[in-house]
């Protein structure tokens, strides 16, 4: 086979330059080398409700959704995703012009940059943040503005002043993230507040990733920023099927806005996948119109696989912050005697027969987030069990 023929630029859009194969991607491939439990990369290890289920197969069977369906979303999931907004947290979308399904919640996210970012635009994030979040602003050719969360008696937080502080006249839009991944800190109504509150003063566009809504634990409480005075009319709020309900691979997201918005975010959705999971969109429909009793669970079962990786890893000698939310644990390393969060993930398999991610990853500045390392909660109990009694007996 002949050469590529050289070029006097590299082949890689400069924009992405700095985004290289995932983390995520080195360590599922380090866990499949080591034969080693997987708490990595945060999907479940079992499917979602059996009824969900058979409402896809049930689709597939009846033709429903096997060729390509609306461009927007079927109606029936657009109606479902209206009527859950309005029952859950009292926002009312037109389901015709207000509701937009995508292909997962990350394509929400990087249409909805693409559709309100140009060149030179500032886009406030708060560091640490989930890895498309960058590659999607450099893709719109925004500049990313990260407001780092601090560890702070127990969990991460947000330092308001350093948010206002960060804004300037180029800031354009807000990209929120509640509950937060990969810290699991809610935002409480306060924080919220105050976030409102500047993004009316400054008339910011804010794009909110709540794509955990139905995993708050304990006291904590789930706020659509949405919800808020003034918020309504500049927020694009995003959602998932994914991880409400267990079925990650079916891909179905969705983003809820004023039409104007919804318009915008569309006219870039529609140049990416245009339309995706046919069949499955009949199935999520279903599933958000589940009885209040199956979140219970949900959030009950996860709680307790919380606990249980949690205590398992303080036994293990690391500092854990127990997340209000979400399905990870962040950790502090230093308590082992290591720093370095990459040399430790890398490490882990060999030592312990256990995969997690450096937080790392997921900052601008990354020694602020070197010293903590992620792992994923959302498997079997006998799997988190089974981890839990690797980590606290080393091989090495």
């Amino acid at each position: 086979m002949a050469a590529m023929t050289s070029t006097a630029r590299p082949l890689l859009n400069r924009r992405l330059a700095e985004f290289g194969t995932t983390i995520f991607a080195e360590m599922s491939a380090l866990a499949l080398s080591t034969g080693s439990i997987n708490l990595g990369q945060g999907f479940p290890d079992t499917d979602g409700p059996e009824e969900v289920r058979e409402a896809a197969v049930r689709a597939l069977r009846d033709g429903r959704g096997n060729q390509y369906p609306p461009g927007p979303g079927i109606p029936e999931l657009r109606t479902a995703i209206a009527a859950h907004q309005e029952r859950r947290y009292g926002l009312t979308y037109d389901p015709d012009t207000e509701v937009l399904v995508t292909a997962g919640a990350t394509e929400a996210i990087a249409a909805a940059l693409l559709a309100l970012l140009e060149p030179g635009d500032e886009v406030i994030a708060l560091e640490p943040y989930y890895d498309s979040y960058a590659a999607c602003i450099a893709m719109a050719g925004g500049t990313r503005v990260p407001v780092t969360l601090r560890p702070s008696e127990g969990s991460f937080r947000l330092d308001l002043d350093e948010l206002r502080d960060a804004v300037t006249d180029r800031t354009r839009l807000l990209l929120i993230n509640t509950p937060h991944n990969p810290t699991g800190t809610v935002l409480t109504r306060d924080e919220l507040t105050a976030i409102a509150a500047l993004a009316v003063e400054r008339d910011l566009l804010v794009v909110t990733d709540e794509v955990y809504e139905h995993l708050v634990f304990d006291e904590a409480e789930h706020i659509p920023l949405a919800t808020l005075p003034g918020m309504r009319n500049r927020t694009v709020t995003i959602g998932s099927a994914g991880k409400s309900f267990s079925f990650t691979g079916w891909k179905v997201g969705w983003v809820t806005a004023p039409r104007e918005l919804v318009s915008a975010v569309r006219s870039a959705k529609q140049f990416l996948t245009y339309v995706a999971s046919g069949p499955f969109q009949y199935a999520v429909a279903e599933a958000l119109r589940l009885p209040e009793a199956y979140f219970e669970e949900f959030r009950a079962d996860m709680r307790a696989k919380r606990d249980l990786l949690a205590g398992g890893l303080e036994q293990a000698g690391f500092k854990v912050f127990r997340p209000a939310g979400t399905y990870f644990i962040t950790t502090d390393i230093r308590p082992l005697g290591e720093s370095d969060g990459f040399a430790f993930c890398r490490a882990l398999p060999e030592r312990c027969g256990v995969v997690a991610i450096p937080n790392a990853v997921f900052y601008d500045h990354r020694e602020q987030g070197a010293p903590f390392v992620r792992f994923a909660f959302c498997k079997r109990t006998t799997v988190l069990e089974e981890a839990a009694s690797r980590l606290k007996t080393p091989t090495a």
